[in-house]
């Protein structure tokens, strides 16, 4: 049986009235008809969809209601990343001082500047999730994941009433929408009392059982769990001409259907700030939902593209978390744990406590210096935090509680794990193990920064291909690449021999080098692309690097104490050296030559900045060029800019090099003066 055009009709205006009455319901708090009325017109929905599948379609609202469980979560690759942002340590006002100031100092603001405007935000206790919508419907969600690859949600989060099937008025064709998926206070409470009368177990906390929910297998679990969301930022958005600020965003997205936060504001300056974050201080409580902090943001997206990112962060935002729980309980012992970068952590054995809505048992204890500031001993009563809500921390001793068997910690003179020797730059407070290429705590971390793009430049050694060849034992150090063979790859979950071929050829490829590529893929702490190539221009054979003292390590350009005394201990790690000398066996070559004379002329120390398309060289050309004749390039205009590089479309960074007054060269210009050194 066929639907008739009556029947199509009829389908689309009900899926419409429902969705008008679920925004009203789920997101306005504002009801316009009976809960009955309501049923009545769903029931009658699905009877259409029922008779007439042809009727049924991705965003109708008896979609909401959830089918059969997934076999599994597939894998999302985010076409802009969901990435963090920075958490201000400072829980006082101080935090937003702290931020204010480095806002302006990077957009070159002096003290008779105008104060920078900024939204203020709540930073939600939830689970972060990117809504997918093309032509306005709702086609695919997806979790945060690693921040470049998530999992697909999509059956679930169609069950959570407050986030829209189809947008409303004129999306664009593309619209990536950030946001958090929360349980409020009363639903989790709702949700437990219904756990208990049924006789089965509680919920801790309702983030857990929000982010839970989402990652079901079966969306019917999900249907069942009462969730919310807020609509917060931006990911692919297609040609859609974006609003000029954060709060215009927001108020778009309001126009579109989409849940946004009422506790927001746009705040100017540094007592703005301070006014919004003291303000959702005292509401904190009073919140239908839980919150760790506040959120601040560059309100015009102009400035946001200026500030740019530093490593994965934002500099245009910050969380500024609110002080956490705090209970009492006993240090039972300290251990040491060796991270992916070598740093040694102290961790805290506690016996169990319940601190912020978990069982906390372990915390942890930042390092040496920090245990003995706040004058911990094992055997201790300390009080425990849940630093920003979620690590727990030691906060200190209670001293009067002390009973004369208690003992002092001592850090470790070699690492745990490997017994290779432990270091502490004087200027640093984290002790690390100098095993790096050896280590098996930094084996993954080791192998992964190896075979970097910058690095050797094995294409297809990504994380889940690392996990499985050390988890297998078939590799542990560097070298051990190079003696891979087909067979052993094949084995692998989901490594196919057409796989595990290009594998081997890109390995084979890397083998290879350049000596500065080479320095950098060994990983030294503290050396990264730059210093590699300022090394091996100065030394010209890693035999005479490795044999280098700090003293004459110093005497490479930028080199100084801290990275000349990093770059002596990993060489004399005996641990290290063997890895390398097992490289140079395994047929790993680099390209060596006479030490350079030092670079001097007009380029030699100056900081160069490339912005627009140049007539005849690429980015990398003329980065290549500059760096050739002892200048540096960098990725932002300050006040240490000596000069800004121009093509054809250039844009902030020209003005802002006008601002400032750093000169301006075209390419001619920059091939005059480096013709002059």
């Amino acid at each position: 049986m066929i639907a008739s055009a009556l029947e199509f009709e009829r389908a689309a205006r009900l899926r419409r009235e429902l969705e008008a009455h679920n925004h009203a319901y789920y997101v306005l708090d504002a009801p316009t008809i009976p809960d009955a009325e309501y049923d009545r017109l769903f029931r009658e929905l699905e009877a259409l969809e029922r008779d007439y599948p042809e009727l049924a379609t991705p965003d109708s609202p008896t979609q909401r209601v959830g089918g059969a469980p997934m076999p599994e979560l597939a894998a999302v690759r985010h076409a802009v990343p969901m990435l963090s942002i920075r958490t201000e340590t400072d829980t006082t006002n101080g935090g937003v001082v702290a931020f204010d100031t480095r806002v302006r100092n990077a957009l070159g603001l002096g003290s008779a500047d105008a104060p920078v405007e900024y939204l203020g935000e709540l930073k939600f206790d939830g689970l972060a999730i990117s809504l997918r919508y093309e032509h306005g419907v709702l086609v695919r969600a997806a979790t945060r994941g690693d921040g470049e690859t998530g999992e697909d949600v999509t059956h679930n989060v169609r069950t959570i009433r407050q986030i829209p099937l189809r947008l409303s008025g004129k999306p664009p064709a593309l619209l990536e929408v950030r946001g958090e998926i929360y349980m409020r206070r009363d639903d989790f409470q709702r949700l437990n009392a219904r756990q208990e009368q049924a006789g089965e177990k509680l919920f801790i906390n309702p983030r857990n059982t929000a982010a839970g929910a989402v990652r079901q297998l079966d969306p019917r679990i999900a249907a069942k769990r009462p969730l919310s969301f807020f609509a917060y930022g931006l990911g692919e958005t297609g040609d859609w001409a974006l609003p000029p600020t954060q709060a215009a965003l927001l108020d778009a997205f309001a126009a579109f259907g989409l849940p946004v936060c009422e506790h927001r504001v746009v705040a100017v300056g540094v007592d703005g700030l301070c006014e919004f974050h003291d303000r959702i201080a005292a509401l904190r409580d009073s919140l239908p939902y839980d919150i760790d902090g506040v959120v601040y943001k560059v309100n015009r997206f102009d400035l946001q593209r200026e500030l740019g990112f530093v490593t994965r962060e934002p500099r245009w935002a910050v969380a500024h978390k609110y002080p956490a729980q705090e209970e009492i309980t006993e240090l039972l012992d300290i251990e040491v744990q060796v991270g992916r970068t070598g740093a040694l952590t102290p961790v805290a054995r506690l016996k169990p406590v319940f601190v912020g809505g978990v069982t906390v048992t372990n915390a942890t204890l930042h390092n040496e210096e920090e245990i003995l500031r706040k004058g911990v001993l094992i055997g201790d009563q300390v009080i425990v935090r849940r630093a920003g809500d979620v690590i727990p921390e030691v906060v200190g001793p209670i001293v009067e509680r002390r009973k004369g068997g208690e003992r002092a910690f001592v850090m470790p003179t070699r690492c745990p794990v490997c017994a290779s020797h432990v270091e502490k730059a004087e200027d640093e407070v984290v002790a690390r193990c100098t095993g790096g290429l050896f280590c098996p705590a930094q084996r993954k971390q080791a192998l992964l920064h190896f075979a970097g793009r910058r690095a050797m430049d094995i294409e297809g050694l990504g994380d889940k291909l690392v996990d499985q060849l050390v988890e297998a034992g078939i590799v542990k150090t560097p070298a051990d690449l190079y003696r891979l063979g087909v067979l052993a790859l094949a084995n692998l979950q989901r490594m196919a021999e057409k796989s595990a071929a290009n594998l081997l050829a890109a390995i084979e490829k890397s083998r290879h080098t350049t000596l500065a590529r080479f320095i950098f893929a060994l990983g030294i702490r503290n050396v990264g692309e730059a210093t590699a190539k300022d090394l091996a221009r100065y030394f010209g054979a890693l035999d005479a690097l490795m044999d280098a003292t700090p003293e004459r390590l110093v005497e490479v350009p930028d080199v100084g104490p801290v990275v000349a005394q990093s770059i002596a201990g990993f060489f004399g790690e005996a641990h290290n050296r063997e890895v390398i000398e097992q490289l140079r066996a395994a047929g790993v070559t680099w390209e060596e030559g006479a030490p350079a004379a030092p670079v001097a002329g007009s380029a030699s120390g100056k900081v160069f900045v490339l912005t627009g398309t140049l007539p005849t060289m690429s980015r990398d050309e003329a980065k290549a060029l500059i760096e050739a004749h002892g200048g540096k390039v960098s990725g932002s205009v300050s006040k240490k800019t000596d000069y800004v590089v121009a093509g054809a479309e250039a844009g902030s960074k020209l003005a802002k090099a006008e601002e400032l007054g750093v000169a301006v060269l075209d390419q001619d210009g920059l091939l005059r003066l480096l013709e002059q050194g």
